[in-house]
This record gives structure tokens, sequence and C-alpha cells, in this order.
């Protein structure tokens, strides 16, 4: 078990960068210009480098604990709600405080809240989504079992 969560965490950890990166260069598609990071982060951080930096150790600690995090889900003695409970915790605990510090999010009360609404409903569709997955699997194996 640990040799799997320390190697989902470093995984995670390298996925985390490569996404970070990735959407920075597909948003700036559309403006012309590259953009590696929000402007605010920028101005907060007062280059650019430094704002990259900060973005990039805080991209690579969100894939690294998504990464760990992932194994809660193999934890069959645990019942489904409380898998998605537990992982949803220690994410969002993580997720929320890096949006607000790579200025991803608005950075008052209400941007952090609708942040949060937005990471909770597309948490739910993904669940949902690979929820519905398994469940038609399972009942495909089931019909040819009888």
């Amino acid at each position: 078990m640990k040799r799997m969560i320390l190697f989902r965490t470093l995984n995670g950890l390298v996925a985390g960068i490569a996404l970070s990166h990735a959407i920075a260069l597909l948003s700036s598609l559309g403006s012309g210009a590259y953009l590696p990071c929000a402007p605010a982060l920028i101005t907060a951080c007062g280059s650019v480098l430094r704002a990259v930096v900060l973005q990039t150790v805080l991209s690579a600690v969100l894939g690294a604990v998504f990464g760990a995090a992932s194994v809660i889900w193999s934890l069959e003695h645990w019942s489904i709600a409380r898998q998605t409970a537990v992982y949803f915790t220690v994410t969002a605990a993580v997720m929320l405080p890096a949006a607000y510090a790579c200025c991803w999010t608005e950075r008052s009360l209400t941007g952090v809240l609708c942040y949060g609404g937005i990471y909770l409903g597309i948490f739910a569709l993904i669940w949902l989504l690979q929820f519905l997955a398994v469940w038609r699997s399972v009942r495909h194996l089931n019909n040819k079992l009888e």
C-alpha cells in the first residue's frame, strides 16, 4: 500500500505540473499571447518568474495530493459514501487554498464560494459518470453470469 501511495503521489506530482502548463497554453491560444499564469498572480508576486514558480509548486502539490488520495478508491472495506466524503474533503482542502493563492478564483468570500460550488459540481458530475459506468459494467457482467 505504501508503495502504491508513493507511486501515485509521484505520478500525480508530474501530472499536476503538466496539466497546469497545458491549461495555461490552451487558455492563451485565444489571446495571441502566452500567459503562463493569471495576471493577478503576476501582480501579487511581483514578477512573472515568481508567479510561475508559485503556480508550478502548487500545481505539483495538487497533483501529488490527488494522486495519493486516489488510493482511497481502492479501500474496499470502506463504503462508497465514506470514500467519496474523504476523497472530496482531502482534495477540496488543498484545491481551494491553491486556487486562491494562484488567483484562479476571485480573492473574496464570494469568489471562493463560487469556486467551491463549481468544484463541487464538477466533482459530482465526474463521480456520477464514473458510478454509472461501473454500474453498467457490473450489470453487464451479471447478465453474462445468468
